[in-house]
């Protein structure tokens, strides 16, 4: 990606809830009211960047999970606030689409601002797990250069179901040939949920999901939702007890869990034992973020409130760490003889980025700063790839 600074679909100078109402903004916007050419000037950048990848993929139709797709390329979890999101998302050439997350009830969002620019120490700007950097503090303010990394400090917000199904049902609508919608859910654990009601409230919001038509969902279990910087993905025994009575509740619908990074390959091989070896989990998508320490210029804590003092990277800084999580994944379903979808996300910005994803061993690539950034991305790679 050059230097150029493109408008993000997704405005981080605005509050969650305006974004929610105003948004999108940039080139989704223009697709939403009926003008999504090309930018000027994507034709010769999309050239350079695709010149020596086109013979590493098949212009081929794709399918992820049993379902046809243009290109097994499109957004995570996040930045598709909407059926306004998805639908630009879909018009602009991103095949695949996945709702923002959502809940049984309606859910705060973290104070304002959720978004400032995150600039590791590595020339290269990455970020490295178990790297003491991210326990001693990684500068985060708000000079958004390209490559872009930034932080993640939403909270999971939900609309009420009675806000978020009807919409829901609106963007797998929008969904052209070739193109899927995939709603995103997580249970929600209150003061004084016991473990039996909080896999309920998992059933309970997979349910309201099926009801909007859902042809398959994604598990979110990636976030800190089990406690302050506590993630569910790292107890894989409670998530397959989750996802065993989501998927009694969800039926044929594929399945896919969300997960953070995992140090551990007998973690990794244990949560996939404990999902796709009991037959309840069809696919992971990884990474989500990698949490680190945020402070600003003087070392003071970058974003105000109690309890963040930490945050989810997302980003340039975190393809490595994603390429990995995909590579010891894939070792693990040769290795099991098992047979799951893995979806690669983080840091994807140039078609090197996805097919290095898919190399690595994912069958479908997501990307959400890059794409938030520049709304031709999937174009982009689409071209330089010859789809």
């Amino acid at each position: 990606m050059s230097n150029q600074q493109f408008e993000p679909f997704y405005d981080v100078n605005l509050t969650y809830d305006d974004n929610y109402r105003r948004g999108p903004f940039g080139l989704f916007a223009q697709a939403l009211a009926g003008d999504d050419s090309p930018a000027e000037g994507a034709t010769n950048e999309t050239s350079a960047a695709g010149s020596t990848a086109i013979s590493a993929e098949s212009a081929t139709a794709a399918s992820v999970l049993g379902f046809p797709v243009n290109l097994p390329f499109g957004i995570p979890a996040g930045p598709l606030l909407n059926s306004r999101f998805t639908t630009a998302a879909f018009r602009l050439g991103f095949d695949l689409a996945v709702y923002k997350t959502v809940r049984s009830r309606a859910w705060g969002c973290n104070p304002f601002p959720n978004v400032l620019a995150v600039h590791p120490k590595a020339a290269d700007g990455s970020l490295t797990p178990g790297s003491p950097e991210l326990d001693e503090g990684v500068l985060a303010d708000t000079r958004y250069d390209l490559p872009i990394s930034i932080s993640n400090s939403f909270g999971v917000p939900s609309r009420d179901p009675d806000v978020w199904q009807p919409d829901m049902r609106d963007a797998i609508a929008a969904a052209g040939p070739g193109q899927l919608l995939v709603p995103s859910f997580q249970g929600s654990r209150v003061a004084g949920m016991s473990t039996d009601e909080y896999i309920a409230d998992h059933v309970t919001t997979a349910r309201l999901v099926c009801e909007t038509g859902a042809q398959l969902m994604e598990m979110n279990t990636s976030c800190p939702n089990e406690g302050h910087n506590r993630l569910l993905c790292h107890d894989p025994h409670l998530v397959g007890r989750i996802t065993e009575a989501v998927k009694n509740e969800i039926g044929e619908r594929p399945l896919i869990v969300k997960l953070a990074y995992f140090p551990s390959d007998i973690e990794l091989e244990t949560m996939v034992r404990e999902t796709v070896g009991r037959g309840t989990v069809q696919g992971f998508s990884t990474i989500n973020t990698i949490s680190a320490k945020l402070v600003d210029a003087s070392g003071k804590q970058a974003l105000p409130g109690e309890g963040r003092d930490r945050s989810g990277v997302c980003g340039n800084a975190i393809r490595g760490a994603g390429l990995d999580m995909v590579r010891r994944l894939s070792a693990i379903r040769e290795r099991l003889g098992l047979d799951f979808t893995i979806v690669g996300v983080g840091g994807v910005i140039e078609p090197e980025h996805y097919l290095a994803y898919r190399k690595a061993g994912a069958d479908a690539v997501m990307s959400a700063t890059g794409a938030m950034w520049d709304a031709r991305l999937a174009r982009i790679i689409k071209a330089a790839i010859d789809v």
